[in-house]
């Protein structure tokens, strides 16, 4: 699969992941949300770019729900729940949220 914008191709697997994270862009990851039905607030973003941080800067590791919900709880300084990330991410926040990041499909379940 590929996507286009601004008339350049971005390569995508059959799930619509980034086949290569620099092709990602804030634009692109604004389209992708919108395919995803989702309209992006500074929260969103919060989330978005703590995965990518994690993934570009500690190894392409992918924090599962419970290791996002104890960055953003730190980050936000307030306890955040899985209910929290859901409501930000309904498709699983790991999952969703790292597709719209720009970030490799994850092959675990997500959770604890």
């Amino acid at each position: 699969m590929a996507l286009e914008l601004n008339g350049k191709t971005i390569e995508t697997n059959e799930n619509g992941y980034l086949l290569n994270v620099t092709d990602w862009s804030e634009e692109l990851a604004a389209e992708l949300a919108k395919g995803e039905g989702i309209e992006l607030t500074d929260k969103h973003w919060d989330l978005i770019n703590y995965l990518r941080d994690e993934y570009l800067n500690n190894n392409g590791h992918q924090p599962n729900t419970r290791e996002i919900n104890k960055a953003l709880s730190k980050a936000w300084g307030t306890k955040v729940g899985s209910k929290d990330v859901f409501e930000l991410f309904p498709g699983n926040p790991s999952k969703q949220a790292g597709l719209i990041a720009g970030l490799p499909e994850s092959r675990r379940k997500g959770g604890y």
